[in-house]
């Protein structure tokens, strides 16, 4: 299995998120990186290359233009206004104040374009987040080429990135762009199975009407986890999308066990579904132990994870989303893909 990962996210190194009421240092950080780069080495698992250009137009399909834009020269226009610290949304498109004008200053630019304040823009954040889609594209041609799995170590993630939305430390969806890539190459079906903590709002409203890209998400309960306000089981697709969509909500304190459980409901959708290929959002934040996360998953389970989902006999595309428990996330990440690759063999 090839490994595509690049220093590039170096350049996203952003000091300050917005939790519990502090501005602290991002728990989504540069030394993630690092933690599973050695244990890929430590393993010997496999072969780390480096991304290569990827002609595609599915950038365009899944990302609104404006939206893309605003991303590319946000740092600059809020330094351009004398802005000490790094930029975070303050004001927002409410309920009471809807409308689709996107307002000229940064501020209200920030707002329109942001679905949650933790997540800052700094200093090279939109080249990180280029160069993160170039990892998981990368990947997607190794996949088209015939390799029946590739693992694209992306950061920034991005499933919590919608159409026009940045938050969750996520900006372009690499997840989402990958699945059209894979359908513009000639995949007629294809599934995305997302297993990080928290629910994939971005990818979920990115394909809701869709039926040719199924989405699966297993993450903990919105009622209680970010982000809050999708995610829950009656969510199943709408227009030509409904039956296509699926979400396995769990509570506080959820075990391995129960957690199998709907990974294998999840599973046998897949199959069902009849998928040409399977990407898998890799967050590796149910770990009993990550600082925002409540799911009881050990460091074994990640091997039994990655078993599970060899099991589909499909081209397979893992792509980095998040966990945050730094010094375990190399063992936890590495293991789900010793155990797919263990079984795949």
């Amino acid at each position: 299995m090839k490994v595509v990962y690049t220093d590039t996210h170096r350049k996203r190194n952003s000091m300050t998120e917005l939790y519990g009421g502090e501005l602290v240092r991002p728990f989504e950080c540069p030394e993630r990186m690092a933690y599973i780069l050695d244990r890929l080495r430590e393993t010997d698992f496999g072969e780390v290359v480096a991304p290569h250009e990827v002609q595609s137009r599915a950038l365009s399909k899944i990302h609104d233009e404006g939206y893309l834009s605003f991303l590319k020269s946000a740092w600059d226009d809020w330094k351009a206004e004398g802005f000490k610290g790094e930029a975070i949304a303050t004001v927002w498109q409410s309920r009471s104040m809807p409308s689709s004008r996107v307002p000229d200053f940064i501020e209200g630019k920030m707002g329109y374009y942001c679905l949650a304040a933790e997540t800052s823009i700094s200093n090279g954040t939109a080249e990180a987040a280029w160069a993160s889609l170039d990892v998981a594209l990368s990947g997607t041609e190794y996949i088209l080429a015939g390799d029946r799995s590739a693992f694209s170590l992306c950061r920034p993630p991005g499933h919590h990135a919608s159409h026009d939305q940045f938050g969750g430390y996520c900006f372009i969806n690499n997840a989402a762009v990958a699945a059209q890539h894979l359908r513009d190459s000639g995949l007629e079906k294809v599934a995305v199975l997302d297993v990080d903590f928290h629910h994939g709002n971005g990818t979920q409203a990115i394909f809701y009407d869709r039926s040719d890209v199924l989405f699966l998400s297993l993450h903990g309960d919105p009622m209680h986890a970010f982000p809050h306000f999708l995610g829950h089981a009656d969510e199943i697709g709408n227009g030509e999308g409904a039956g296509f969509n699926f979400n396995y909500s769990m509570p506080a304190g959820t075990s391995f066990a129960e957690w199998n459980n709907s990974l294998g409901s999840a599973l046998d959708q897949i199959e069902k579904f009849g998928a040409d290929a399977v990407i898998i959002s890799l967050g590796v934040d149910t770990f009993e132990r990550d600082p925002i996360s409540f799911f009881k998953l050990t460091s074994s389970d990640f091997i039994k994870m990655g078993a599970s989902i060899a099991s589909l006999n499909l081209p397979t595309l893992f792509v980095m989303e998040g966990g945050y428990a730094v010094e375990e996330i190399g063992i936890n990440t590495v293991n789900v893909l010793m155990g797919f690759k263990e079984k795949e063999t």
